[in-house]
């Protein structure tokens, strides 16, 4: 009997059966973390909304960093990191978002950290709508690093099938099928959170989309690499921009999966990638008024 040939595998898109084990994964947290927000609710312990978010970027230390604020005394720690409701589970109600967090006492505050709401094109407004007065915190490193560990990531996750030189030339083409399939599609989220190497690292526009929907006190900015380098110090001005008392904390330097033990990149991708930030230097000091980036 002939045997029927395999069926072709776009590579815009991960595998039907990672795509399905992704899935999986994805409804299970969600429903763990839904159980809990409905227990608070029906216990009347559902607390307040968060002071503070961290928005991204994506690959820049934001799991340290969450790690690193849950020690403080005043801050109380969500049912999870990644909440993804302006992203997400944007449709959800503002009491699925508020079941998430503890009650807070006098005195502290409660937060989440999302990476993907810096990039989303639709996240900055509906965070300003919701959490008129919440906080934002962004943690930027190197665009060209970002990328190169955006890419192994996305490998190691069953992502990307790829390599970075041909899938930065993919990316023009992803991105614009997940503005026709809808940024809020399925498909549409996962070609913007799985291929947005370069993307991602323009964040100019991104934090001038920020900045323009909360306005600039209520956006604090931060290196990654200024951040390793002295912990104490940017951890203490983030400190007094959140409100919060000055606590030493230890800086644990840590990712969700490491960024060493693969080949580096090719050169010819490295070179794509430092000239696809250029036009884009000029937005970000303007609106950080740093003097210069990376």
């Amino acid at each position: 009997m002939p045997t029927r040939p395999p069926a072709a595998v776009s590579p815009d898109l991960p595998s039907p059966r990672t795509r399905a084990a992704d899935a999986v994964r994805g409804r299970a947290r969600v429903a763990v973390r839904s159980g809990r927000a409905a227990a608070r609710a029906l216990t009347g312990r559902a607390g307040a909304l968060p002071g503070f978010v961290v928005v991204g970027a994506q690959r820049c230390g934001t799991t340290s960093l969450f790690d690193d604020l849950c020690r403080h005394p005043q801050v109380r720690r969500p049912t999870g990191k990644e909440l993804q409701y302006f992203t997400l589970h944007h449709r959800r109600p503002l009491a699925w978002y508020r079941g998430h967090f503890p009650v807070t006492g006098a005195g502290e505050q409660t937060f989440e950290a999302s990476p993907y709401y810096l990039f989303h094109p639709h996240a900055a407004e509906r965070f300003a709508a919701a959490l008129p007065r919440t906080r934002a915190v962004v943690l930027l490193r190197d665009p060209v690093e970002r990328a190169v560990s955006h890419h192994l990531h996305s490998v190691r996750s069953g992502l990307e099938r790829l390599p970075l030189e041909e899938a930065l030339a993919a990316e023009p083409a992803r991105m614009a099928r997940a503005e026709r399939l809808g940024v809020d599609s399925r498909a549409g989220h996962r070609l913007l959170r799985a291929g947005s190497y370069a993307a991602r690292g323009r964040y100019g526009e991104q934090l001038a989309r920020w900045v323009g929907a909360l306005g600039p006190e209520r956006v604090h900015v931060v290196r990654s690499e200024d951040l390793h380098a002295d912990p104490a110090h940017h951890l203490a001005a983030l400190q007094a921009f959140l409100g919060l008392d000055p606590v030493p904390l230890d800086h644990a330097r840590r990712t969700r999966r490491r960024d060493d033990g693969g080949p580096d990149p090719l050169p010819a991708a490295r070179r794509l990638l430092e000239g696809a930030f250029d036009a884009d230097d000029a937005v970000l000091r303007r609106v950080t008024g740093w003097t210069s980036t990376w």
